[in-house]
């Protein structure tokens, strides 16, 4: 199976990042979307952007060490003040071409000003 499209973030799985087994931390790997997902919200929203929600998250697969992870956004809506983002992510063995999809899940981001309060999200067309 191909990547969808080109990842808003991609590193590799260290053995810090997992158990005794080798499988890799599901909160690891949320931080990990949750770093692409805040990349995208904040090129989105021309400036800083918050994690409010996270929906439906469930893990599909597991990752190992040494594993290459790729993370892939889609912003679905922009409101006043929030973005929707659909987050996926997917693994690629260190030695295969074979790309597996681990997990996927709705992140809900607010633009902030430098005080922390929301502020309007710009509504022009998306930055590529």
């Amino acid at each position: 199976m191909t990547e969808p499209r080109d990842p808003a973030i991609r590193v590799t799985a260290m053995p810090r990042d997992a158990n005794a087994y080798g499988d890799i931390f599901g909160g690891w790997l949320v931080s990990i979307m949750d770093n692409g997902a805040g990349l995208a919200a904040a090129r989105r929203a021309h400036g800083r952007a918050v994690t409010i929600a996270i929906d439906g998250m469930q893990f599909l697969e597991p990752v190992k060490v040494g594993d290459e992870v790729s993370v892939f956004c889609t912003i679905e809506h922009v409101g006043r003040t929030s973005m929707k983002i659909d987050v996926e992510a997917w693994r690629r063995p260190r030695h295969s071409e074979d790309r597996i999809k681990v997990t996927e899940a709705k992140f809900t981001f607010v633009a902030v000003d430098d005080d922390g309060r929301p502020r309007a999200v710009d509504l022009g067309p998306l930055d590529e």
